[in-house]
Parts: C-alpha cells; structure tokens; sequence
C-alpha cells in the first residue's frame, strides 16, 4: 500500500490524474476513481447519519460499516488486493436479520421519509446504491473481487430496514410508521 498523506495539497492532480494505492496514476474520470468516490461519499453520509440520536445498537453497527467502508475504498484503490472480507457481508447478512425480525411485513411502497435520522438512512441508501452500481461497471471492465460488490448490495438493503427501524424509534418525539406511497391506482380501488 502506497505511503499515507502527510499533506493534503500535492498539486499532482491539477493534470486531471489521481494516484491509486499502488503508486499508479489514472485520470480522475477513470471508473475505479469513480467507485472510490462513490463509496467515499455513501461513508461521508453515514457520518451525517452518525451525527443524529440513535439507539446505540444501530450507532455501533454504522461505525463498523464506515470502518468496513473504508476498507472497500482501500480494495478498489489498489487494483487486485483484498481488504474487504467475506466476514464483513456475513456481518450484514446477521444484521438484516435481526432488524428486519422485528418489523412489521410491508404490503405497501414506503417513501424515503419519516423521522430526520430515517430520511438521512434513505439518503445512504441511495448512494450505497449509486455506489453498488459503480462498482459493478468497473468489474464489467476490470478484475474486482466479489465482496465489494455484495457488501454494498447488503448494506443498501440494511439501510433501508434501519430507516424502518429509526422511524419506530422515537427518539426525538416523532416516531412512528413508515410513511406510505399513496399511489392513484390504490386510491381509486379504494
């Protein structure tokens, strides 16, 4: 792995190109750059996300997925290396099972709302999302490992039951249910 930064102003990116951890530079627009922006913003949002009232249980399974993250951004910055482990997305499989025990079965589409600390895990998922989908047209491309791919199609699915979970929590006061789609179609059968 290539040296840790001991400034943050190099000037060797203002040609356009960005260095990779194994000491390889690559324009910033290339797909690998991308991913790792991608996954470097869904962990800027769980520290949004970090920063509202949680119920502890939620808080210290988000800070080891940020550090789990991190992790991932570290694989995809050094083409062929494993740093993401398979222990991680079992870890997230076990977590959507025990969330997702305690929520009542959805028989209708949710919006992206509720409670603020909800609406932020809405928002992380969708960039976990975006970043899922970044990750997979770089394999299309170019050798990635598995894991990164199913962390983030794990963690998108997580995110969505922990927004379920954070609008039953109520903590500020306002919890409650998850706020139901209210589709024109189900309107006029009703």
């Amino acid at each position: 792995m290539a040296n840790r930064l001991t400034q943050i102003a190099t000037r060797t990116g203002d040609d356009g190109s960005t260095g990779l951890g194994d000491g390889s530079r690559v324009p910033k627009h290339h797909l690998r750059v991308m991913a790792m922006g991608d996954v470097d913003e869904l962990n800027s949002t769980l520290g949004v996300l970090l920063a509202e009232p949680l119920p502890e249980d939620v808080r210290t399974l988000l800070v080891v997925v940020q550090h789990e993250l991190f992790n991932l951004g570290g694989e995809l910055s050094i083409p062929g290396f494993t740093l993401l482990k398979d222990e991680a997305v079992a870890r997230l499989d076990e977590a959507l099972a025990h969330y997702n025990a305690a929520l009542p079965r959805l028989a209708e589409f949710i919006l992206p709302a509720g409670t603020r600390s909800a609406a932020l895990a809405h928002v992380s998922r969708s960039v976990t999302r975006r970043a899922e989908r970044a990750v997979v047209l770089l394999a299309a491309h170019e050798a990635v490992n598995e894991a990164p791919r199913l962390y983030l199609n794990r963690l998108s699915d997580l995110l969505f039951v922990l927004a379920r979970v954070l609008n039953r929590a109520n903590l500020d006061g306002l919890g409650g249910d998850d706020v139901y789609w209210k589709s024109e179609r189900l309107a006029r059968q009703g």
